[in-house]
């Protein structure tokens, strides 16, 4: 799942079990935890899973993660309500720092 994505990426039940990780989600999170127990409550506050679940569209917040800006994306899967891919762009990666060195 999502094997050559640089971000860690996560297959969510909606009772958020996380269903799979790809490769640069190993060792955030594992295969049969709670999304949602993972780091502090606040960490969990601006969670949009319910409402991509509810509407069937993409969500998304931008925010900052270890002092770097970041999105995260909730996408519900077409045929399958009960899953969603939850992703962040910025989590592994400086993309701002990048830029400057590119």
């Amino acid at each position: 799942m999502w094997g050559s994505f640089p971000e860690p990426v996560t297959l969510v039940h909606k009772s958020r079990t996380v269903v799979a990780i790809n490769e640069a989600c190993r060792g955030m999170r594992e295969v049969g935890m709670n999304c949602a127990k993972q780091g502090t409550p606040e960490a969990h506050r601006g969670c949009l899973a319910n409402q991509a679940l509810k509407s069937g569209k993409a969500t998304y917040v931008k925010g900052e993660y270890a002092g770097r800006k970041m999105v995260s994306y909730w996408l519900p899967l077409n045929g399958y309500p009960e899953l969603f891919v939850h992703f962040g762009v910025g989590i592994t990666i400086d993309y701002d720092a990048a830029m400057k060195q590119a």
